[in-house]
């Protein structure tokens, strides 16, 4: 064995390298304040093997991104657990670099012959906030998509080269494909070599000129090794435990839904460490927003990049302490602001609800047997009622009509209701409520509609309280044969429990007895009023056929009540109006 070490040493030196790391002098003995260099190689290092593995699984493509990291997150061995570590360790990176920093102005490190070493380090914290940048495109989730078209939109605002530099970045004239491949071969290739010259230039500056001991000191010199070994061992270690802890509590790194370019998302905020910037730029409207987005970053990362120079004053160090702990003050204070305005918005706050919604909801989508179809995951969200449907009745119902109360997203719209609520139509309950003389007049149904005053308020005001007992029990059964023809998922295990009462419900619906033949048509029977056909009332076919045209004879024809044939007049495509109406039914995929 000692032959062999003894070939390696003659070739390589390995030996004589090693004794010169392990036994480098230590200005004032070991310290805890040293270790942030050493974590912040232990966090890089981590990286570029937690990315290679992702790497091994990662398809930067448009149609294919979002699908990979679903992959790796929920179905690869591992996975959430690799990518969980490669998320949380690139943010502690942000944290020990900023530490490092204050360490190294605190002690004074920047000063000559050091200056270089310092540029290098300031470069390295630039080009660690650049593949964080980079690297939250990559799964192509929405917060991500918006967030970075945010950010090359910024670019294009550079003086001069701006427009030039945002197509070079986004890869065309169009956000899309080409950015995702530019963003990961900035990620996953040229910035991680840049990092890795800067390193090794940062190391050989760090040995040539020796550590820089905070005066005075409180110990004698000491080698390297073991006890500075030790510490930073130990401070490695705690970054570790730091960065498993949150990987197991959150089960490895968040995704949101799949990247839409079609669906605004008012959720998009950058990652908690740009959160400052974007602080800043509400302050320049307009016009002004360069200077909040180009012009004075720079200066202040020119500043910093000046310390040493302006160190050389008399007050130079004093002034360099004042001013960086300033600056930092500030952005914890533009990024506290950021987080508790966000807060007090609720429109900001219900898009976040709304985010979290439709992230689990894809997940739920593309775990259901038939899968991720071919064109990609975003189209299971675009194909799905429970996402889609409330979407669409915001736009074309809500101004109208009221889901439970509100505009199906929780919010209030700002036009006064007309129309009934929808919220359980062609339910047994909502059919009963219908007949009952103390509700049918109020908002929930006709009370906000010219119907108020109709035949069938009239109708039920005044027969429904005259009905004896046998009648308000054929009177039910009518209702829950009716309910039944709509085929609600939610109704099934009624319907099959009841199926007796709905047999003779259905043989008592065409008939007198009720009455409902007096202004309506039902399986072909019909006294000749002019209420809606109620054959298959609630069902798919009818309801998809009513939103299309509500003017057709076999609904209200002439008496309709301002509601626009969706479908007819080209407002709503068919599978729109298929997307609210399933969802109006209940009728979308349920996990088991």
């Amino acid at each position: 064995m000692n032959s062999l070490f003894n070939w390696i040493e003659q070739r390589t030196g390995a030996k004589k390298l090693l004794h010169e790391a392990l036994f480098e002098n230590v200005p004032g003995g070991a310290r805890w304040r040293y270790v942030w260099g050493s974590t912040l190689v232990f966090c890089f290092t981590v990286q570029v093997i937690t990315g290679l593995f992702l790497w091994v699984a990662y398809s930067p493509g448009s149609q294919t991104a979002w699908e990979s990291v679903y992959f790796i997150q929920h179905q690869m061995t591992g996975g959430w657990f690799l990518r969980g570590i490669h998320h949380f360790t690139a943010q502690a990176m942000t944290v020990l670099l900023l530490l490092h920093l204050l360490q190294v102005v605190i002690d004074g490190a920047y000063k000559a012959p050091r200056e270089i070493n310092y540029w290098t380090g300031v470069l390295l914290l630039v080009l660690v906030l650049a593949l964080s940048l980079t690297g939250y495109l990559l799964p192509w989730d929405q917060k991500g998509f918006w967030a970075s078209k945010v950010a090359t939109n910024i670019a294009a605002i550079t003086p001069v080269i701006g427009p030039a530099l945002q197509q070079i970045v986004v890869g065309g004239s169009d956000y899309g494909h080409h950015t995702l491949t530019r963003f990961f071969a900035l990620h996953a290739g040229i910035i991680p070599g840049l990092i890795i010259a800067f390193i090794g230039l940062h190391v050989y500056l760090f040995r040539k000129h020796g550590l820089t001991a905070k005066e005075p000191r409180r110990k004698r010199d000491e080698p390297f090794w073991p006890r500075q070994v030790m510490c930073d061992a130990v401070a490695c270690l705690a970054v570790l435990a730091v960065v498993l802890v949150l990987v197991i509590r959150g089960h490895g790194a968040p995704l949101g839904a799949p990247a839409d370019p079609s669906e605004q998302f008012s959720a998009a905020r950058p990652e908690w460490y740009f959160l400052f910037l974007f602080q800043f730029l509400k302050y320049f409207p307009g016009g002004t927003e360069v200077w909040g987005a180009i012009v004075i970053p720079t200066v202040l990362l020119l500043m910093v990049g000046a310390l040493p120079l302006l160190g050389r004053w008399n007050f130079g160090h004093r002034f360099n302490l004042g001013f960086l702990g300033a600056m930092l003050a500030g952005v914890a204070l533009l990024t506290w602001l950021a987080v508790s305005e966000d807060g007090r918005k609720p429109e900001y706050v219900a898009a976040v609800k709304a985010a979290d919604f439709e992230a689990e909801r894809v997940l739920a989508l593309a775990q259901a047997p038939s899968g991720i179809p071919t064109a990609g995951a975003v189209t299971l969200l675009r194909s799905d009622p429970l996402v889609q449907g409330p979407k669409l009745f915001v736009r074309n119902c809500a101004s109208c009509h009221r889901y439970d109360g509100n505009d199906s997203m929780g919010g209030q719209p700002k036009d006064k209701q007309t129309a009934s609520d929808l919220k359980g139509f062609a339910s047994r309950e909502w059919l009963a409520g219908l007949l009952d003389p103390a509700k049918v007049d109020t908002a929930n149904y006709f009370g906000a509609s010219k119907h108020k005053d109709g035949e069938m308020v009239k109708w039920v005001k005044k027969n429904i309280p005259t009905f004896a007992a046998g009648d308000k029990e054929q009177l039910r059964q009518a209702l829950v044969a009716l309910s039944a023809g709509a085929g609600l998922k939610a109704q099934k295990e009624s319907d099959a429990r009841d199926a007796g009462i709905i047999t003779a419900g259905a043989k008592i619906l065409p008939g007198h007895d009720v009455g409902c033949i007096e202004c309506h048509t039902i399986m072909g029977q019909s006294d000749g009023g002019e209420g809606p056909d109620l054959t298959g009332f609630g069902s798919r076919q009818w309801l998809t056929a009513f939103i299309s045209n509500p003017k057709h004879e076999s609904f209200y024809g002439a008496h309709n009540d301002r509601m626009p044939a969706f479908g007819a007049d080209g407002r709503l495509t068919a599978d729109e109006i298929g997307l609210i109406a399933d969802w109006l039914r209940g009728d979308w995929y349920v996990a088991p």
